[in-house]
């Protein structure tokens, strides 16, 4: 069983086994968390998601955590909002079950999950907490033994707090 926190803070400063990047679809960085990711662990990151070839929406891949504390990073593109017409909700799904996969292939105790597709990919926050909170409930770990959500703000880790509290009952 999946032990599931909701806390607010700075996701690079995560001493987890993994840390979920909000990637873009190039893996090369750009704004927002993905922006601060690539920042924070240094140059080699840039390095080693060039040798990737980029990565499509609701997918996962993993690169070493760098200068980051946290031991991994796995970067899922997930789903711009196009009004929930286009398989959004799917594809934030697959993102975060991607992401657990790609935890459990390298055996990860701890992940940290940043809020997919809810900046500046305009996802609604209250579904993507739902999405986000019943994949990982529905997800089967075997190594996996606690997922915390990083909210950057407030409003976010209220939302998430709300769904947790909600698939609990």
């Amino acid at each position: 069983m999946i032990k599931i926190k909701i806390i607010q803070g700075d996701i690079t400063k995560s001493s987890v086994d993994a840390i979920v990047n909000a990637a873009n679809t190039t893996l090369m960085g750009g704004g927002g968390v993905d922006g601060a990711i690539h920042h924070a662990s240094g140059p080699k990151l840039d390095e080693a998601c060039a040798k990737l070839h980029g990565c499509k929406t609701g997918e996962a891949k993993t690169t070493p955590g760098f200068n980051l504390p946290a031991k991994f990073i796995i970067h899922t593109p997930g789903p711009i909002w196009r009004g929930g017409h286009s398989n959004e909700r799917e594809l934030l799904r697959n993102s975060y079950k991607n992401c657990l996969k790609e935890a459990e292939k390298h055996q990860c105790a701890s992940v940290d999950f940043p809020s997919i597709s809810t900046g500046v990919y305009h996802f609604p926050l209250n579904e993507a907490a739902q999405i986000a909170i019943s994949s990982i409930k529905e997800f089967k770990a075997h190594f996996i033994k606690q997922i915390r959500i990083v909210a950057f703000d407030p409003v976010t880790k209220t939302a998430y707090e709300k769904a947790l509290k909600d698939k609990e009952k």
